[in-house]
Formats: C-alpha cells, sequence, structure tokens
C-alpha cells in the first residue's frame, strides 16, 4: 500500500473512533459505584467458593492417595 493510502485509512479509523466515543452513554458516579461494588462482591465470593472447593477437592484426594 502506498503511504497516503495508509494514512488515510488511520485518520478514517480515527475519526470513526471518535464518532462511536460520542455515541456512548457513560453512567453517573452512583450508578457506576453501585456496579463496581456488585462486581467486586461477586467476584470475591466466587474466588472463596473456588477456594473451598478446591481445599475439598484436594483433601479428598489425599486421603485417596495415602
Amino acid at each position: 500500500m502506498s503511504d497516503k493510502k495508509e494514512k488515510a485509512q488511520k485518520k478514517s479509523w480515527f475519526k470513526g473512533l471518535k464518532a462511536e466515543f460520542k455515541k456512548v452513554v457513560w453512567p453517573d458516579k452512583n450508578t457506576l459505584a453501585k456496579q463496581t461494588t456488585a462486581v467486586v462482591s461477586v467476584s470475591v465470593l466466587l474466588g472463596a467458593l473456588i477456594a473451598i472447593i478446591d481445599a475439598a477437592m484436594k483433601y479428598g484426594i489425599d486421603l485417596l492417595v495415602k
């Protein structure tokens, strides 16, 4: 490809990107805080659940191996 064509495509891509960002409806601070709290809470709970299941399986496998 020629240099001019590549530059034109890059500019076109950035223009499109800018236009798409203008269409985005960003959440307000209250909604963002609630959603962030929900995501962190669910992540911690799932992490704890996975750790408990992992420990139980390790214990069970150790019983079978010994």
